[in-house]
């Protein structure tokens, strides 16, 4: 087995016909070795036919053993299954989608702010701002809000 393999044990098989669900995936997997879990995300649905279940085309399946996900590998790939070519390799992560630390915003945590955070003056923050716009223009924002006191007086 290849090292970048080692405890894989999640394999994704693309180009499953619309016909296919969970049990013909579990069916022409299972001899392979002991399957854990058989996903087949659903595609989006049309809201007038909410019975109607229809998936993306593809589907993972999770093995006990790296060797067992192998062994669906080497023998199921450019396999036909109801009339359609099978691609089968190791399922990688999603890339971007996932936060890195469960649910917390990536700027929660303390590494990337050191790494990409500017303190406030230095990033043009409110201070920054009210030091760029000088004192004429804090001036002339007053005398506005005066005129703006006085015509409700009025």
């Amino acid at each position: 087995m290849e090292e970048g393999t080692k405890g894989k044990k999640t394999i994704f098989i693309g180009g499953i016909g619309d016909d296919v669900d969970e049990t013909v995936i579990f069916e022409h997997f299972s001899p392979f070795g002991d399957i854990i879990e058989v996903q087949l995300p659903p595609a989006p649905t049309n809201p007038s036919r909410p019975t109607e279940f229809k998936h993306r085309g593809f589907a993972f399946v999770t093995y006990s053993s790296p060797t067992d996900a192998q062994d669906a590998i080497d023998n199921m790939d450019l396999n036909e299954l109801q009339g359609k070519v099978l691609k089968v390799n190791q399922a990688k992560p999603m890339k971007g989608l996932q936060p890195p630390d469960g649910n917390r915003a990536i700027w929660e945590s303390e590494e990337w702010l050191q790494r990409h955070a500017k303190p406030l003056a230095q990033s043009g923050g409110v201070q920054g701002r009210t030091a760029q716009r000088g004192p004429s223009v804090e001036k002339g924002e007053e005398q506005a809000n005066d005129e703006d006191a006085d015509a409700m007086e009025e």
